[in-house]
């Protein structure tokens, strides 16, 4: 082989490696990807806007999505039956008993009010309002009442979860111990909690049904604190001492809440007060002037609208003091 063969030969691999390392260096290297960055960095702003403008779309229909799941859960949780209610209240009933007694106060606010005023108008009004807003009210008072009290004692409980679970006991022991000693209805809660444990249930699903018995914040903070702890590990007694902590904030940030808004609250209270005071005033001074309101019919319809803007008022004013914390 001549020494011309070998430098055509060494020529053209030569030639071979420039137009292979040209075509494939840039791929190899990352020259392609940067240089097609630089491209997207250069092109015009409304490109790049649109892009931004659909995955910011994108985005907001997954928190919508997020939103509307915690929504219907929410509502599904609010719309309870009238057993959970009762069973919320404390009371004991079952759904005979709340029948019974609704039936019991139907008929005597509706015979008081037959009585008192002998319209039969206002002893069917007495009868609706005693069968089905009475008792419910009542089931809600209970249910606040004993709600709040839960809400008070309950960080006492958990103190003595965290001081057992410090000392080396085991934490069913230190349940035992709040359902022994605690004061209700946090120690029948913890009873609960302790049979369901009896009966098969783990830690974790039994502080879920305290919440679904005590419908509170508190409850809620604690079995989520039972299943991550469960889930992940950690130290617990430093996890409980530090909701019994917050537990304790909340509450003296609400009493304090109540405490600034109680001079907003006597002022409603006066202001709402202030018509029908004046008028029982007004009747027993001069009952010839203002009965003209309920014998003309101005002075009836005068009264409906007066009632209407007066029922507005309240509620608007209730709720401009209430409070959620």
């Amino acid at each position: 082989m001549t020494m011309s063969t070998l430098a055509v030969m060494a020529l053209a691999a030569l030639a071979v490696g420039g137009v292979v390392y040209a075509l494939f260096y840039p791929a190899l290297s990352g020259q392609a990807r940067a240089e097609k960055r630089r491209k997207e960095f250069a092109s015009p702003v409304a490109a790049r806007s649109v892009d931004r403008e659909a995955q910011n779309r994108v985005k907001r229909g997954q928190i919508a999505q997020s939103l509307k799941d915690i929504e219907s859960r929410e509502n599904a949780r609010n719309s309870v039956s009238l057993e959970v209610r009762l069973l919320q209240s404390g009371l004991g009933w079952n759904r005979k008993k709340y029948y019974i007694f609704s039936a019991i106060m139907a008929g005597l606010t509706g015979l008081a009010l037959l009585v008192i005023s002998g319209s039969a108008i206002l002893g069917l009004v007495g009868l609706f309002v005693g069968g089905f807003g009475l008792p419910a009210w009542f089931v809600r008072y209970c249910r606040a009442k004993r709600m709040k009290k839960f809400g008070n004692e309950f960080p006492n409980a958990l103190d003595v979860i965290t001081r057992g679970i410090k000392s080396g006991l085991p934490l069913n022991d230190c349940l035992r111990i709040v359902a022994g000693e605690a004061a209700e209805p946090v120690a029948g809660e913890f009873r609960l909690i302790i049979e369901a444990q009896q009966l098969g249930l783990p830690l974790t699903e039994a502080a879920e049904k305290l919440f679904e018995r005590m419908p509170c914040a508190e409850a809620n903070f604690f079995g989520i604190v039972l299943a991550i702890q469960q889930k992940t590990g950690g130290n617990l007694s430093e996890t409980l001492g530090n909701l019994s902590r917050v537990i304790r904030e909340r509450r003296k940030m609400r009493d304090k809440i109540q405490a600034v808004s109680m001079e907003a609250k006597a002022s409603a209270a006066i202001i709402g007060a202030l018509p029908p005071v004046v008028a029982i005033l007004v009747y027993l001074s001069s009952p010839k002037y203002i009965e003209l309101l309920w014998i003309t019919q101005a002075g009836k319809f005068a009264l409906v609208v007066s009632a209407v803007w007066m029922l507005i008022g309240i509620m608007v004013m209730r709720k401009m003091i209430n409070f959620n914390i």
